[in-house]
Parts: C-alpha cells; sequence; structure tokens
C-alpha cells in the first residue's frame, strides 16, 4: 500500500462508525483529468470510468485500489439530473481497456452531479451495483460548481451508504505539491496536529 507516497484527505463522514471496505488512492493525473472533464459541462452530468488497479496489502490484508487513469464515457444519455451508460458506452470502456491500459481494472466510474450535492440517487445506487458490482469498485460524485466531491465504498459487510462518502489517498500528493481542490476534504494531517 503506497501510503508513504501518498498525502490523506479525508471526508466528514469517516468518524461516524462506517468503514470503508477498501482504500482509494488517485493519481494526481487522474485527479485532475477528473477534474477538467467534470467541469466540461456545468448543466448536465457527465462521468467516465476508473481506471487502474485493485490490490491486497500483503501485510495487513487490507484491499485498496489505484486509479491511475479515467475514460470518459462517450455513449451516454445525459441531463441535468441524470446521466446514463448505454451498452454502447460499456463496450467502449473495455475497448479502450484493452487498447490502451493492458493489465488494468475498471476500478469504479464517476459522474458529476451540478448544483445537487454530493449523494447517489437511487438510479446512481442500481447501476454502481449492476454494472460496477465487484466489491472493491468504487463511486466517486463531483458537484463542478462548488468543487466538492467524495468517493462512495462499500462497507465490509458489502453494504453502500448513497449518503456518505469517504476521502482517499492523493497518490504523490506528500512531496509538498498537491493538486486537490475540492473544499469539502480536510487534509489528515492539519486534522491530525489540532
Amino acid at each position: 500500500m503506497p501510503l508513504s507516497r501518498s498525502k490523506r484527505w479525508e471526508s466528514p463522514h469517516e468518524y461516524k462508525g462506517a468503514q470503508p471496505l477498501v482504500k482509494v488512492f488517485l493519481s494526481q493525473s487522474a485527479y485532475c483529468r477528473i477534474a477538467l472533464h467534470s467541469v466540461s459541462e456545468l448543466d448536465d452530468e457527465v462521468g467516465g470510468a476508473l481506471v487502474g488497479l485493485w490490490c491486497i496489502d500483503r501485510d495487513t490484508d487490507e484491499q485498496f485500489v489505484v486509479v491511475q487513469h479515467m475514460l470518459p464515457a462517450r455513449h451516454t444519455r445525459q441531463g441535468s439530473v441524470y446521466l446514463t451508460f448505454t451498452q454502447d458506452t460499456i463496450l467502449d470502456f473495455h475497448d479502450e481497456l484493452e487498447k490502451n491500459h493492458s493489465g488494468k481494472k475498471i476500478v469504479g466510474w464517476y459522474h458529476t452531479h451540478p448544483r445537487m450535492g454530493i449523494f447517489l440517487s437511487h438510479y446512481d445506487t442500481w447501476l454502481h451495483k449492476n454494472f460496477f458490482p465487484a466489491s472493491w469498485q468504487v463511486a466517486l460524485v463531483v458537484e463542478p460548481h462548488t468543487s466538492v466531491a467524495g468517493f462512495f465504498v462499500r462497507r465490509d459487510d458489502g453494504a453502500l451508504d448513497p449518503t456518505r462518502y469517504f476521502g482517499f489517498y492523493e497518490l504523490n500528493g506528500n512531496l509538498g505539491r498537491t493538486m486537490m481542490d475540492w473544499h469539502n476534504l480536510q487534509d489528515a494531517e492539519k486534522e491530525n496536529e489540532r
């Protein structure tokens, strides 16, 4: 687990009893691509796949995912309050994965909620359960107008709370240069200093 190369960003929901099944490590380059795609359409939802690695730490047996890249969803139906991945979207994700990301997995998905906040709707929860069914696959929701975001991760009992999001580890964020600009997440080191 690349803890020594990461900066931890915490959600306000992290200390309310919910423990995620997997830790999420987000590379700075993937973060930048997601942030740029999120503001590309401010009236309608956009989204895509999160690509990287699913791993188990040898020392602790803890699961974690490393998000290294993103694939924007190109074949969607979208509006101000919905995003639908079509069958062509899923096929495109797998074609791109095979052609350009050999050895990587789809570790989850992301989408925006313009002017709506950070949560998973009933449809989002259904989509996550049916298109991203592995216990270690995650969902990221970004609200581009207020620059807030959070990861939805299944708990160790398999449940997914659509109202509680988690933070993440910014991979290479420990070098003193963070890329993160989501205002609802707190720097774990600064929180621990208080």
